[in-house]
């Protein structure tokens, strides 16, 4: 496996769109939910342990090679809200495209046959790893440290929090993190014998919501 191709992956300047997007931070910083990095760290975990542990088992499951239709309908079934799935799908689209012009692969050239509206952001993500010759670990590491730094840095600009602080707030998480790459491997697995319904379903009911709300704001500065 080449530590180099989880480094393009994983850069935040990967061509995959991810940078309009804050992860449901504005959302929560228009509720007061986020003021300053103690709440922005207790957002982040919450995330962490909820839609993030979801999002890096699928990863994890597809770059194990569970079949990627299987796997993007426990992804709808995981994501309640039409906002977020939508997300999702045009998260999946620019990813896919990004990945083939990096690492060609008839995978995901299938991919991108088979869902030509994009298929969930974490099942491309774990196909794009396979494609580029990684594992399982790393697809969960790219999924949950997305899922963390995309408020992290929409935080800096939505409150404009100190960077540092923001990026003090990501060191912080590195032991949960860890842990969580673990258990989404360990469930990627699962889903590899017994199908994707041994995937975790973990719900964040207030992240479902304000993507709801958030999608009819007339003027927002990220996409969700």
């Amino acid at each position: 496996m080449s530590r180099a191709a989880l480094l393009v992956l994983a850069d935040g300047r990967f061509p995959a769109g991810g940078h309009a997007h804050s992860g449901g931070a504005e959302a929560a910083v228009k509720a007061g939910r986020i003021t300053d990095a103690v709440s922005l760290e207790q957002f982040c975990r919450g995330r962490l342990h909820t839609s993030g542990a979801v999002a890096a088992s699928l990863a994890a499951a597809a770059a194990l090679g569970v079949d990627p239709r299987k796997l993007d309908r426990a992804a709808d079934a995981r994501t309640p809200s039409p906002a977020l799935r939508l997300v999702a799908r045009r998260l999946g689209r620019q990813l896919v495209r990004a990945a083939r012009a990096t690492w060609p692969h008839p995978e995901l050239d299938e991919l991108a046959h088979q869902f030509p509206k994009g298929a969930h952001q974490p099942v491309v993500l774990g196909t794009a790893a396979r494609a580029a010759g990684l594992g399982p670990q790393d697809a969960a590491y790219c999924s949950l440290y997305e899922g963390v730094s995309g408020p992290a840095t929409a935080a800096v600009r939505l409150l404009g929090l100190d960077p540092f602080d923001a990026t003090a707030v990501l060191a912080r998480l590195a032991p949960a993190l860890d842990r969580a790459a673990q258990d989404a491997v360990e469930a990627g697995q699962r889903a590899l014998s017994d199908g994707p319904e041994a995937l975790p379903a973990r719900s964040a009911p207030l992240l479902e919501i304000g993507a709801e709300a958030h999608a009819d704001w007339p003027v927002r500065l990220f996409a969700s």
